[in-house]
């Protein structure tokens, strides 16, 4: 084929420059195409010798089509040569090789022609939001935003830009319709799917139910949105027909399992918001629907499964209303391999809006960070063995025995179990006597010396936990290829797994100074029982969490995505966004696809609001704060006549 068809005139020449500065030796090339399909630019990336050249992968990445000429004159593609294309196939990518007077081409594979993105005109979608028009009409007392608009504006800029966008805008801006009508235009215009993360299931909720059926009735345009919420929000069928059988795991909880059997008969989505009741987290964290739990097509259930009618709908979905952890989940995915090109958690997609992206940082890392407690590992434990209330025992280890066709080991695994959780107590005990009065404690160079005796307790629940998981593990490798399948099977595997993250745990605390990149602490939480409850008031929490996730986040959102808009009312310091950059990874992006701007209040804070100190507060862990604060805010609402809204930083306070 003639190069003509396949170049531009000023590419063809530029290349014939360069492979004769190479001696007329192989030189590879990474091009960019038009519309049409012709390649109009193209970048030098390597040199070889005249049979073979080296691939400049990390350039190759960037363009449209892969390019070298072979010094012969035979076009023919060699071996290595069709290695290299079908890797450039899997990447949507072309690949071809000319001669050296860049006179013909042979087309080994056809690039993909970009998409002719259409531009959203930012000024006809204010219109939406202006005077006089259409959510104007339906206030007689609409007052026009003028941060609002020009909000707006800049969140079409992100888009048409392919830019990112990091926006503070002050209560009453309006923000949600500033980024709800932009990207419902662009999803119609362009049939890209847009993400909206928001940093609680509450916003998720009111902008599925609320704010989107609104800003569509206003734009008088259909678009197909869905809120997906993580999916230990939605019932597992499978796991909750097994807990049936097994009744007496939830004995304090038998009316509540009986309830949720009867709603999962007729509920449409499964979702535990759906329910007239707040089940217990004990007996939810059983029947939920877990990823490392979940079987897929093995499960009886796949049919029915309320996740997977969730990700059905989510598949044709122009608009994914998501929260910041389920938006992380499938980012981690991405970035272990399942790609940005595929179904991950989410269905793919190349634009994001983040709303609360105030809360990025501390999401990520809460979703990066490890964790464990003793109750975490006696949830585990409990489902394997336990003892019911009229001094019986039940679990799956009895049911993993029946199965084996070796000699009975239960005993040593109950001996191995009854050691972990004397381990337990000890780490417990050790912790809380070294917190005292503190309410965390972190490992460090300057504690190093008071965690040492903290230490000897983890390396024994390590141990421990290791001991016990081979010993199930042996047993289970006795029962036959045709009993794999068993529910119980199924859970113990994923228990197991669960407690070997935890075993992973305890080996990292004790070799906390080797994890320079992480921090490694120990909390003190307040155990939820009644004040008359015998027994300990307090329980440690302990965590490894990275001490900056910037490179991730960039790595995994900022440099992937097409456009990023961030929105909160809460993002500088001071008058400078820098320190919010630096700590999401925003930072790192190229400087002229970065914007920053402020949008400020409309409300007159100046004139409507009183902000005040109370100088006579007690500290909140005094035993007279709670009673300060509710007469504190009894005088406080009467003074103001009511209309008072009230915020509680606890359910105990409130």
């Amino acid at each position: 084929m003639h190069a003509s068809k396949r170049f531009s005139e000023s590419v063809c020449i530029q290349m014939k420059d360069a492979i004769k500065q190479a001696y007329g030796n192989e030189v590879f090339f990474a091009g960019k195409i038009d519309a049409e399909g012709i390649v109009v630019s193209v970048e030098v990336a390597s040199r070889g010798s005249s049979d073979t050249v080296p691939v400049q992968f990390e350039l190759a990445r960037k363009c449209d089509v892969l390019i070298h000429n072979h010094p012969s004159g035979n076009l023919t593609p060699s071996n290595a040569d069709l290695s290299v294309a079908s890797h450039a196939a899997e990447c949507a990518q072309g690949f071809y090789i000319v001669n050296n007077d860049v006179s013909s081409v042979y087309v080994v594979v056809e690039p993909i022609k970009p998409t002719i993105l259409k531009k959203l005109d930012s000024e006809e979608l204010c219109l939406y939001l202006s005077s006089g028009g259409p959510l104007a009409e339906q206030n007689d007392h609409y007052e026009e935003r003028p941060s609002q608009l020009e909000l707006l504006r800049q969140v079409c800029s992100s888009f048409n830009n392919n830019g990112i966008g990091v926006f503070e805008a002050g209560t009453g801006v309006g923000k949600s319709y500033a980024y709800l009508i932009p990207s419902i235009y662009w999803a119609l215009l362009n049939k890209e799917r847009v993400v909206i993360s928001t940093g609680t299931i509450n916003l998720q909720q009111q902008l599925a139910e609320k704010d989107i059926p609104s800003a569509l009735k206003l734009i008088g345009k259909p678009v197909k949105y869905i809120l997906m919420k993580g999916r230990q929000n939605y019932v597992c069928l499978r796991r909750l027909n097994d807990q049936i059988s097994e009744p007496d795991l939830f004995e304090e909880e038998d009316e509540e399992l009986t309830k949720i059997v009867e709603w999962s008969k007729v509920s449409k989505t499964g979702s535990r918001s759906e329910l007239t009741f707040v089940p217990s987290d004990f007996l939810w964290r059983n029947i939920c629907s877990e990823s490392d739990a979940c079987m897929g097509m093995r499960c009886k259930h796949h049919e029915n499964c309320f996740v997977m009618k969730v990700r059905k709908d989510a598949a044709d979905a122009q608009i994914l209303v998501v929260n910041h952890h389920l938006l992380f989940s499938d980012i981690e995915a991405r970035l272990e391999g399942a790609g940005f090109d595929d179904t991950a958690v989410l269905p793919p997609y190349k634009r994001i809006i983040f709303d609360e992206a105030h809360g990025i940082e501390a999401a990520a890392t809460s979703f990066f960070s490890e964790d464990l407690t003793k109750f975490k590992i006696l949830k585990q434990l409990r489902v394997l063995y336990r003892n019911r209330r009229n001094g019986a025992v039940a679990g799956h280890l009895f049911t993993l025995t029946a199965l084996s066709i070796a000699d009975d080991n239960s005993d040593e695994i109950i001996a191995a179990i009854e050691y972990i959780k004397d381990s337990l107590q000890q780490l417990d005990e050790s912790s809380l006597a070294l917190l005292d009065m503190q309410t965390t404690f972190r490992i460090c160079s300057q504690t190093a010396h008071m965690f040492e005796g903290i230490k000897t307790k983890f390396e024994k629940l390590g141990n421990a936990l290791s001991d016990f998981i081979g010993l199930v593990r042996e047993l289970i490798d006795t029962i036959s290829e045709d009993n794999r399948e068993n529910q119980a099977v199924w859970e113990t595997k994923t228990i197991l797994r669960r407690l070997d993250f935890m075993a992973v745990l305890c080996r990292n605390f004790t070799v906390w100074d080797e994890h320079q990149d992480n921090v490694f602490f120990i909390e003190k939480l307040r155990i939820n029982a009644p004040v008359s409850a015998s027994g300990p008031r307090f329980y440690c929490r302990f965590v490894q969490s990275p001490l900056d996730i910037s490179y991730k986040m960039n790595e995994g959102i900022f440099e992937p995505m097409n456009s990023v808009a961030c929105a909160s009312a809460t993002l500088r310091i001071g008058n400078s966004f820098i320190f919010w950059l630096n700590r999401s990874g925003a930072s790192l992006v190229e400087p002229e696809r970065l914007k920053t701007a402020l949008f400020s209040s409309p409300f007159p804070y100046n004139k409507n609001m009183l902000f005040a100190v109370p100088s006579d507060a007690p500290l909140p862990e005094n035993n007279r704060f709670q009673s300060f604060v509710e007469d504190a805010v009894v005088n406080l609402i009467l003074s103001a006549c009511g209309r008072t809204l009230v915020l509680f930083t606890s359910y105990e306070s409130l």
